[in-house]
């Protein structure tokens, strides 16, 4: 296989990797940037008077939720942040996408307690013969300059580094992998057995909403996934309170360490990479892993000034469905949607989008071992 072409596909699925990572153009002439990552440790912080209290419904359904999921009341709440740094020194102006706050009003609905899990995926697999994007051949139609034998089947694999790294370039630390898929997350040697109840991974947009269809569900918009993590409270940074740590105790899975370096991850949250769903204590609604483990595919086509419209209204936007179409300045010719919560690859050095009013984004047709989803089903 010729590297060339592994960069070809690679630079089409690293796209999904975009989450946080544009602020390289802010970076390239600050002197912060050549610093590693032994040297970056910066703490966000959020200015609560600027949200407004969160108002729920008052309706609560007579029955019981659907298996394995919970009921979220919706309401009116602050949406968004006014964190304007994250990470690598914490750079301004990264997470303006998410900026400024607004209030929004969304419906009562259920909402899935964990992520997707590989056994319930691969139930809607075995039910329906449905064949992952990943698991697809690329066609010369999506690369007409590869050679045919290059066009395998692949999704990309984070990779870490022998050393420490300038964290200005992300392709460091990701490779394209033949043969990776929801059922093979590292690549053919491995597999997911014994690992049913670990988020599923390396699934696209068009994945995730099909499963959601034969589930009788549909992926969140970007405004219910917001305010299903908040919980009912009101400004918060994290989805469990404004301290990372409370009690000396960390609430998510994230990366501690140095990273992207291997071995570099500590584990002092309980893990190395990815992990089951249910590890940690869930937020006040009952959600688990709503931050950290793996990003979730949400409904929203991405467009970096969306917040900025909304707010401009003056008014409530209820039942946000998002954007007409996608816009994204810094990479605009992919088509992507909004990804939302981190993964455990989010760390304080270059990525801290577990912070709960804060997004991320991917190219719509782009896996990649750190991103998955959960559901939603309207009342």
């Amino acid at each position: 296989m010729k590297n060339k072409t592994f960069w070809i596909f690679a630079l089409l699925t690293l796209s999904i990797i975009s989450i946080a990572y544009s602020y390289t153009r802010f970076t390239n002439k600050e002197e912060k940037a050549e610093k590693t990552v032994a040297e970056c440790h910066e703490i966000p912080s959020n200015a609560e008077s600027e949200f407004k209290p969160t108002v729920e419904n008052k309706f609560k359904p007579a029955e019981k939720a659907p298996k394995g999921m919970v009921w979220i009341p919706g309401g009116e709440f602050s949406m968004g942040t006014n964190v304007e740094d994250e990470s690598l020194c914490s750079i301004k102006g990264v997470t303006k996408d998410a900026a400024p706050i607004h209030r929004v009003y969304v419906d009562g609905y259920y909402m899935d307690e964990t992520e997707v899990t590989n056994e319930e995926f691969e139930k809607f697999v075995k039910a329906t013969g449905y064949v992952t994007v990943a698991e697809q051949k690329p066609t010369k139609e999506e690369f007409p300059t590869a050679n045919e034998e290059d066009l395998v089947t692949g999704s990309v694999v984070f990779t870490p580094t022998p050393s420490a790294v300038n964290l200005n370039n992300f392709l460091q630390w990701w490779r394209y992998e033949p043969g990776a898929d929801w059922r093979h997350p590292e690549g053919p040697q491995s597999t997911i057995i014994g690992k049913e109840k670990y988020p599923v991974v390396h699934v696209v947009y068009e994945d995730a909403a099909a499963y959601a269809k034969w589930a009788g569900k549909r992926l969140p918009t970007e405004a219910e996934w917001e305010f299903a993590a908040r919980g009912g409270k009101t400004g918060n940074l994290y989805a469990w309170g404004n301290d990372l740590k409370p009690k000396g105790k960390f609430q998510a899975n994230i990366y501690q360490g140095h990273f992207p370096i291997k071995d570099g991850d500590t584990g002092e949250d309980g893990f190395k990479g990815i992990a089951p769903t249910k590890q940690y204590a869930p937020n006040a609604y009952g959600l688990y892993d709503i931050a950290g483990n793996v990003w979730e595919w949400v409904n929203d086509w991405y467009s970096v000034d969306y917040y900025k419209s909304l707010a401009e209204s003056g008014k409530v936007t209820k039942n946000p469905q998002g954007p007409s179409a996608y816009y994204d300045p810094s990479d605009p010719s992919e088509i992507k949607r909004v990804h939302r919560g981190g993964s455990f690859l989010c760390t304080d050095q270059y990525c801290t989008r577990y912070m709960v009013g804060t997004r991320g984004k991917g190219e719509i047709r782009s896996a990649a071992n750190h991103v998955g989803f959960r559901c939603v089903k309207s009342k």
